[in-house]
C-alpha cells in the first residue's frame, strides 16, 4: 500500500521529474521541479491555494514516483519526453502533429539537385525554410527546375554520364542534360548559385531578364514563347508577393499568441523568417479548464519546439511564461545558438503579438463546432475501438497489407495511425524478398519480421528514425484469422507484447467485423469506429496498390524468372503466355519446357534445375 504521506517525506531536495499515477496506475500528470521535495509536497498541502486543475487531478491521485536528474534543464527535457509518451490526461496537450518542409539544395554533389525535405539533416546541402505550405515548396521548386534547368533526375553524376539516354526534360528544354555531358560542372554549378541566389529572397535579377526575354520573344513574334516567358514571370513574382517584409531587422523569430475557451485552446504562430513573414498557423491543444495563457504557451513551446527541425532566434509571447530562463536554455542548446524569449510592450513586435491572439480565437470560435466533430471521427472512434476490444490506452495502430500480380510482384504497406488520424510521415513500404510466388502469409510473416527487427535495432541503438522505433499499441491485420496468427507468431518469436486485431471483409470486400482473441467482433455499422477501421483498410490497400503500380511503372517489378540464367525478356514472356503461373512453370517437365519456340534444350534444363 503506498502512503502518500510517508512517501512525501522521502523525497529529495534535487532536481528532478514527478509522475503521478491514479487509480488504475494511469500516468494522469508529469512535472518537472527545481526540488521534487518543496514542489510534489504543494500538491497535499490543504493550506494553498491551487486552482481549479490542481485540485481535481490531486484527487485522483492514489501515488506518484519521481526520477532524479543533475540540473533543472535535464529536468525539463526528460518532462517533455514522458509528455510526449504518455500523453496524461492533466497535462495541456498538443493535438496536432504537424511537420513543416524545407527545401534542399545538395550543394555537396558534383551536379546538386534541388527537392523537398521533411527534416533539416546533418549534412552538407543547403536548406531554406521551413515553409508552412508543402504545396508552395513543390511549385517553388517546380518553377526552379524551369527557370535555371535544374536536373530531377536521381542519377549519380558524374559516375553515370552518358550510360543511359536523357530524360524528357531535356527535350522540353528544362533540364540541359549533365547526365550526358552537355553542359560543364562549372556552368552547372553557375545555375546553383542564382539558385541559392532566388532562395534567399533576391527576385529581381530573374524579373528583370525573364521581361527582358519575354519581349524579345513578343518583338520577333514567338508569341508562344512570350507567353511561356510570361507564365515564368507571374509565377516569380507570386513567390516574390508571399514574402511580405514585416521586420526591416531581417531575422527569424516566431510569434505566438493563445486563444482559450472551456477546455479548448488554440495557438496562433506567425513565422518570420530573415524579417519576412513566410506564413502562419495554428494548433489545437486540449487542456483542463481553468488554466492560464501563459501555462498554455509554457506547455505548447515545449512539445512543439521538441519536434519542430527548425528553431528561430526569437519567440514574441504575449506575456511571461513559466519556466522562461530554462526553456530559453533549452532551446539554445537545441538550436546551437541563443535563443531568446520576449514580451514585445510596442511598435510593430507587440501589434503583431496582437495579430496572433486575435486570429486565434477566430480560429477557435470558428472551428469549435469542426474540432467536435473531428475529435468524434478521431479519438472518439479510438475510444469506441478500446471499448469494444477491452483495451485502454490505444495512441499508435499499425495496419498491414500485401499486394501482388500472380506472385510476380509481392510488396508489402505499412500505414500508421496516431490518436485516430494518418500520420503519413511514418508510412513504410516493403519489397518482398525471401518469398517466391503469391504467398500472403509468408510476405507478411517477413514484412512483420524486418518491420520490428529493424525497430528493436534502432531501440538498442539509441536512435530514434521515426516509423519503426515507435512501436504500436494495437496491430491491425488486413484478414482474419490466419493474417492474425501470422502475426501472433512474429510476435512471439521475438518476445513482443502487442495486440493483434484482424480487420474481416466481406464476400464483396467490404469492412464485415474484427477478429480478436480467436473470435470475430461485429461492428456497428452506423459508428466512428467502423468507419475508422474502413478507413485503415482501404489507406492500407491503397498504400499497397500504389506502391505495386509505381514499381511496375517504373519497370522495376522483379520476377523470379529473372534469376535464372539464359531467360532473357523473350523467354520470360514465351513461358508466361504458355503457363498459367508461377506453379505451373516449377511442375512442367523438361520436355513440356522445350515445347516452346524459343526454348533450346539447355535453357529448358536451367529452368527446371532452377526450380528443382
Amino acid at each position: 500500500m503506498f502512503d502518500i504521506q510517508e512517501e512525501l517525506k522521502k523525497l529529495p531536495g534535487k532536481p528532478g521529474v514527478y509522475i503521478m499515477h491514479d487509480e488504475r496506475d494511469d500516468i494522469i500528470y508529469v512535472g518537472k521541479a527545481i526540488s521534487l521535495k518543496n514542489r510534489v509536497r504543494q500538491y497535499f498541502q490543504s493550506s494553498r491555494t491551487k486552482g481549479v486543475k490542481i485540485e481535481q487531478m490531486v484527487t485522483h491521485i492514489v501515488r506518484f514516483e519521481y526520477i532524479v536528474t543533475d540540473s533543472e534543464l535535464e529536468a525539463l527535457v526528460l518532462e517533455c519526453n514522458l509528455i510526449k509518451e504518455h500523453r496524461p490526461k492533466y497535462n495541456t496537450m498538443l493535438m496536432d502533429d504537424k511537420s513543416y518542409p524545407f527545401i534542399k539544395v545538395t550543394v555537396d554533389e558534383p551536379f546538386p539537385r534541388i527537392m523537398l525535405a521533411r527534416m533539416m539533416a546533418k549534412d552538407k546541402a543547403k536548406y531554406f525554410g521551413p515553409y508552412t505550405s508543402a504545396g508552395a515548396v513543390k511549385d517553388t521548386i517546380e518553377l526552379i527546375r524551369k527557370l535555371y534547368s535544374i536536373r530531377s533526375c536521381n542519377r549519380k553524376l558524374p559516375k553515370d554520364i552518358g550510360k543511359e539516354r536523357p530524360c524528357l526534360n531535356y527535350h522540353i528544354h528544362q533540364c540541359k542534360a549533365p547526365c550526358q555531358g552537355y553542359i560543364s560542372q562549372e556552368d552547372y554549378r553557375q545555375s546553383i548559385h542564382e539558385v541559392v541566389h532566388f532562395l534567399n529572397g533576391n527576385y529581381d535579377i530573374i524579373l528583370k531578364e525573364l521581361e527582358g526575354k519575354m519581349q524579345e520573344a513578343s518583338e520577333a513574334m514567338e508569341f508562344e514563347k512570350a507567353i511561356e516567358y510570361r507564365e515564368l514571370l507571374l509565377s516569380v513574382r507570386k513567390i516574390a508577393q508571399k514574402q511580405k517584409i514585416t521586420d526591416t531587422a531581417g531575422d527569424d523569430r516566431d510569434i505566438l499568441a493563445a486563444a482559450v475557451e472551456e477546455e479548448d485552446a488554440v495557438v496562433q504562430v506567425f513565422f518570420i523568417r530573415g524579417g519576412r513573414l513566410i506564413g502562419r498557423d495554428h494548433f489545437y491543444l486540449k487542456i483542463v479548464k481553468g488554466e492560464k495563457e501563459s501555462e498554455i504557451l509554457s506547455s505548447f513551446i515545449k512539445q512543439f519546439y521538441a519536434g519542430t527541425p527548425y528553431i528561430p532566434a526569437e519567440l514574441m509571447l504575449p506575456e511571461a511564461v513559466e519556466d522562461m530562463e530554462v526553456i530559453e536554455e533549452w532551446l539554445t542548446k537545441r538550436r546551437g545558438h541563443r535563443v531568446h524569449l520576449r514580451i514585445p510592450k510596442k511598435g510593430t513586435k507587440e501589434k503583431l503579438v496582437e495579430l496572433a491572439r486575435k486570429n486565434a480565437a477566430l480560429v477557435l470560435s470558428t472551428d469549435k463546432e469542426r474540432l467536435k466533430r473531428e475529435e468524434g471521427r478521431t479519438i472518439g472512434a479510438v475510444k469506441e475501438l478500446e471499448k469494444m476490444l477491452g483495451l485502454h490506452g490505444i495512441v499508435r495502430m499499425e495496419a498491414f497489407d500485401i499486394s501482388n500480380t500472380s506472385g510476380f510482384a509481392s510488396v508489402g504497406s505499412m500505414v500508421v495511425y496516431e490518436r485516430g488520424k494518418p500520420k503519413r510521415n511514418d508510412y513504410r513500404k516493403f519489397k518482398i524478398k525471401g518469398v517466391k510466388g503469391a504467398d500472403d502469409y509468408a510476405s507478411m510473416e517477413e514484412v512483420l519480421t524486418r518491420r520490428f527487427q529493424h525497430g528493436m535495432r534502432e531501440q538498442e541503438e539509441g536512435k530514434d528514425m521515426g516509423g519503426f522505433t515507435a512501436f504500436p499499441d494495437l496491430l491491425l491485420m488486413d484478414g482474419g484469422k490466419g493474417q492474425v496468427n501470422v502475426a501472433l507468431k512474429v510476435l512471439e518469436k521475438l518476445q513482443l507484447d502487442i495486440p493483434v486485431c484482424g480487420m474481416v471483409k466481406d464476400d464483396n470486400h467490404r469492412t464485415r467485423g474484427l477478429y480478436y482473441q480467436n473470435e470475430e467482433i461485429s461492428i456497428d455499422k452506423n459508428s466512428e469506429s467502423f468507419r475508422l477501421i474502413t478507413r485503415i483498410q482501404d489507406e492500407a490497400h491503397r498504400f499497397a496498390i500504389t506502391f505495386h503500380r509505381q514499381l511496375r511503372g517504373k519497370n522495376q517489378v522483379h520476377s523470379i524468372l529473372d534469376d535464372i540464367k539464359g531467360v532473357g525478356p523473350a523467354r520470360r514472356k514465351a513461358l508466361m503466355r504458355h503457363f498459367e503461373n508461377i506453379d505451373a512453370i516449377k511442375n512442367a517437365t523438361v520436355e513440356e519446357l522445350k515445347e516452346l519456340p524459343s526454348m533450346n534444350e539447355k535453357s529448358a534444363q536451367d529452368v527446371y534445375d532452377f526450380f528443382h
